[in-house]
């Protein structure tokens, strides 16, 4: 009877120990690490790289304008703000055809203090460069021997866009595509209904073809 008792007893308590573990639920799973923190492009960042796809699209004039946007802007650096303004510069100086514009972007960057000794050595280097190509071209400009094609080129090459849209109008210049599209990015021709006067034919980088008026012959 008393190793029954005592089986009884043994049984009752397996009984309760396997009731009590069955009714605990499992313990949570530990949650996976956090993932690391990835930095978002900046401000800075994000509008550089919208400039450079304008640029390899072939919409320097586009180009130019959002550096200007850029270097207005609050939310950059002093430094972030030079190395926009390096890079109009250079673009003036290139393919957007603004030969005072670079000039001046130049002296201001050199004055700043901002660049490096080497950037500030090439920046240097290039504008006087500039210069002396400025002087060759108002030097071709007062002589009077350029043809109407070639003087506009000339004054589109030194950033007068007003003079060079000028001869367009008052001498029936029409440019080749390229400056076209050019004036178009720049804003001194308009495609739309509300636009009257001559029409000139364009076809942008991306094959877009336009029909381009003077912006200030609106209806």
């Amino acid at each position: 009877m008393i190793r029954f008792a005592l089986a009884a007893s043994s049984l009752a308590v397996l009984a309760a120990c396997a009731t009590t573990q069955a009714d605990v639920p499992p313990a949570d799973a530990p949650p996976p690490p956090a993932a690391e923190p990835v930095d978002a492009m900046s401000a800075f960042d994000l509008a550089m790289t919208s400039v450079e796809s304008l640029i390899a699209s072939g919409n320097e004039q586009a180009a130019i304008d959002r550096l200007t946007q850029l270097m207005g802007s609050t939310d950059i650096t002093d430094r972030e703000r030079a190395m926009a303004q390096l890079m109009r510069a250079d673009l003036r100086y290139g393919d957007g055809s603004d030969v005072w514009g670079a000039i001046e972007d130049f002296d201001v960057l050199i004055e700043s203090g901002l660049l490096n000794p080497d950037e500030t050595s090439v920046a240097i280097e290039t504008r006087n460069i500039a210069r002396g190509e400025a002087t060759s071209l108002n030097f071709l400009l007062e002589q009077g021997n350029l043809s109407r094609t070639e003087r506009f080129e000339t004054l589109f090459r030194l950033g007068q866009y007003d003079d060079a849209v000028e001869l367009m109008l008052n001498d029936g210049v029409t440019p080749d595509n390229a400056y076209l599209i050019d004036l178009y990015q720049i804003g001194y021709l308009c495609e739309g209904d509300e636009y009257g006067g001559p029409v000139f034919d364009a076809v942008e980088p991306d094959g877009t073809a336009r029909a381009l008026q003077y912006c200030d012959f609106g209806k």
